[in-house]
């Protein structure tokens, strides 16, 4: 009986809840850290940032309406659906020469970050908004709403450093465009696949892989995307990204402390509009 030959899987982007080649139909080897070849990634352009940015602003207004208990719903599904395929994930994030058991812990600490998260979905608002004391006849009212659409260059740690960046934007109702690690990205597709079958709105995530360089300065400098989080990007390319965010005054985002720690609300509330509302008492 002659060897079956393995099926080599494609990965594609992930924009608008589909799985689309790059419009340029280029793509780039992927290799582990013994440079044994992988897979070929689609290697993203210039007009897949701008579709992408596109299915991220139509999706806004319905994830963003969306109660934080439903977002928190669908948040702890992805885990679930994560959870599911552990194994997978785990094989993924070895090819960057992880041993097995500390792959395994990073696939855990992925979970539940995502468990996390979830938990927070219907608290951040109570916690980050207030009812505020004034002198006269009126009620005065401090609450959050998401900043809108939020370009993420993610850190290259393929999974947990992905899940870390990604899931508090989403989980305070804003919409992503997600540039994954250029040198191990089949994790992040692969986490594309578990976003499209576990209840997550086409456009609230997109995902594009490629060259960092060639991306993020036109996520940078796109108009219609309201922030930016720097937090994968290089040190001495930081200055020049953050100029060209400032042409429609992007808030910018690049964290002091380590992602992979304990995560707490600082990565929440940045991407978070603080609103204030007077209005008169008996009206």
């Amino acid at each position: 009986m002659s060897e079956r030959l393995a099926v080599r899987k494609t990965y594609k982007l992930y924009i608008g809840g589909a799985f689309p080649r790059s419009e340029s139909g280029r793509s780039y080897p992927v290799t582990d850290t013994k440079g044994r070849f992988l897979a070929n990634a689609s290697q993203a352009s210039r007009k897949d940032v701008r579709d992408a940015v596109t299915a991220a602003r139509k999706a806004f207004a319905g994830w963003s309406g969306r109660t934080p208990y439903n977002r928190a719903q669908i948040l702890y599904r992805i885990a679930e659906m994560l959870e599911g395929r552990r194994d997978q994930f785990i094989t993924e994030v070895r090819h960057g020469g992880a041993s097995k058991t500390h792959a395994a812990a990073q696939v855990d600490a992925a979970i539940d970050r995502w468990v996390w998260y979830a938990g927070w979905a219907d608290k951040i608002s109570a916690v980050t908004g207030a009812a505020n004391p004034v002198t006269g006849p009126y009620f005065n009212f401090s609450t959050p709403e998401p900043t809108g659409v939020v370009a993420i260059a993610a850190p290259d740690d393929p999974l947990l450093g992905l899940v870390s960046v990604l899931a508090p934007a989403i989980t305070t109702g804003n919409t992503t465009i997600v540039i994954a690690s250029e040198p191990a990205p089949l994790p992040a597709i692969t986490l594309a696949e578990v976003l499209a079958t576990s209840d997550l709105p086409g456009g609230v995530v997109n995902i594009l892989t490629g060259h960092r360089t060639e991306l993020a300065p036109w996520l940078a400098s796109h108009m219609d995307v309201n922030a930016i989080d720097l937090t994968g990007v290089p040190e001495a390319d930081v200055t020049a990204l953050e100029e060209k965010a400032a042409e429609n005054l992007k808030r910018v985002f690049r964290a002091a402390e380590d992602w992979s720690g304990d995560p707490g609300t600082a990565r929440m509330t940045a991407f978070l509009e603080v609103k204030t509302v007077w209005h008169p008492v008996g009206v």
